[in-house]
């Protein structure tokens, strides 16, 4: 049995994960160029940032279509929480939202905006498993989208794709640093829909470099 029958028969999904799951089933023909993908850059605000004790507190996404950024379909949802405070309540200032959604509501909000795009983010990974530890419940166990991490795509373009990344300093691709480096102004920090617009902005401006080293197409790009 192929993975995606055993996901089209699984009874125990919402109907809502099986759309998304069907509409992920077709994969990027890796020959296609970068100006033909879809991507969908995000971020989330956390109580803290320790995966096993924290919680997700707000997503926020912008698309980027035939390389401009959507800007007016950018979204920031808040997830309810019991108790929202943390540590990282210092960095983003947000305190308990009476318009945040329940977790069913805001899965089967958040799931549709993932659709079939290229899910990116800086330090991207604990974005997702951010939101998986809200989407598990709903028998959604991983993403299949293909993902693309701008810190290190960044790393890939300035050291080659077998530099040692360990001996890079961080401090130096974290996304103050590079907003800095590429004259983005970092405007509206520390919200999730504000660094998702500046990640946005980030990856245009890696994208040019990647085609300038012959990263054209998407197999190129998601390696």
């Amino acid at each position: 049995m192929s993975w995606w029958k055993f996901w089209q028969s699984d009874p125990k999904k919402p109907d809502f994960i099986q759309a998304y799951l069907e509409k992920n089933a077709q994969k990027i023909p890796g020959i296609r160029t970068l100006d033909q993908l879809e991507f969908l850059v995000l971020d989330t605000e956390t109580t803290g940032f320790d995966l096993k004790k924290d919680q997700l507190i707000s997503f926020g996404a912008v698309k980027i279509k035939n390389r401009k950024i959507q800007v007016s379909e950018g979204v920031e949802l808040r997830l309810k929480q019991d108790n929202p405070l943390g540590p990282a309540i210092k960095v983003h200032g947000i305190l308990r939202d009476e318009k945040a959604l329940s977790q069913e509501e805001f899965a089967e909000k958040t799931i549709p905006i993932l659709g079939n795009s290229i899910l990116v983010g800086h330090h991207v990974q604990f974005d997702l498993e951010m939101l998986l530890q809200v989407f598990r419940p709903f028998g959604l166990n991983q993403l299949p989208n293909p993902v693309l991490d701008t810190l290190s795509l960044c790393m890939r373009l300035d050291y080659g794709p077998l530099a040692d990344y360990s001996q890079i300093k961080a401090e130096e691709y974290s996304l103050d640093s590079l907003c800095q480096r590429f004259g983005i102004e970092a405007d509206d920090r520390h919200t999730a829909s504000g660094d998702a617009f500046l990640t946005a902005q980030l990856l245009q401006k890696l994208l040019i470099l990647a085609e300038k080293k012959g990263i054209d197409t998407f197999s190129k790009l998601i390696r």
